[in-house]
């Protein structure tokens, strides 16, 4: 019997995923985008990033309360530290992502006058930055913004790292591992 994971654990699994993925499709379009276009995909991209980051805060806290279904005793030693591994290293960086662009927006030298709307709906709060010089503001916008940069590319690793395990375990191994995550999917 496969043991699944929690409808709840289910869905805010996905749902981050979801917003991972459109949010990384939204970053290498705007590049190509008119001046007329390219803010409205950056605000979008901005409101998907803080609503990643309030499902990776319920996501810990239902994890917290409700622990995960354990690994089957087949798997290796080294595959269930690899997935421990690469399970935290996802959560630090599906934290990270969203609050270095976070820093490096309210650090933006026109956060000011271009408030922050999520989903062009609240008025988002930027970090209080203002009180600080604007050399300091555009180092630490410059600082987080490498960051933001760099830790997508730890994200893209992570996330094929992931999938591989996945597909490995599923497709290789024939363990029929996908049906824990899957919505929908049956219990063998």
């Amino acid at each position: 019997m496969v043991r699944k994971y929690t409808g709840v654990a289910i869905a805010l699994h996905w749902l981050v995923a979801l917003g991972i993925v459109v949010n990384v499709g939204l970053a290498w379009v705007w590049p190509y985008l008119t001046d007329d276009h390219v803010r409205p995909v950056i605000d979008l991209h901005k409101s998907i990033g803080i609503t990643v980051l309030g499902l990776a805060i319920m996501r810990l806290l239902w994890r917290a309360t409700h622990r995960p279904p354990a690994l089957p005793t087949r798997y290796q030693r080294w595959e269930v530290t690899v997935s421990h591994v690469t399970h935290w290293l996802l959560y630090a960086i599906i934290f990270a992502m969203p609050l270095s662009g976070w820093i490096m927006d309210s650090a933006w030298k026109d956060a000011a006058t271009h408030p922050m709307y999520l989903y062009g709906l609240v008025q988002w709060p930027r970090i209080a930055f203002g009180s600080i010089d604007p050399a300091t503001r555009e180092t630490l916008h410059a600082v987080f913004g490498a960051a933001h940069a760099w830790l997508a590319y730890v994200l893209y690793a992570l996330v094929g790292l992931h999938i591989a395990g996945a597909f490995k375990h599923e497709w290789i191994d024939g363990h029929r591992e996908l049906r824990r995550i899957v919505p929908g999917a049956g219990r063998d």
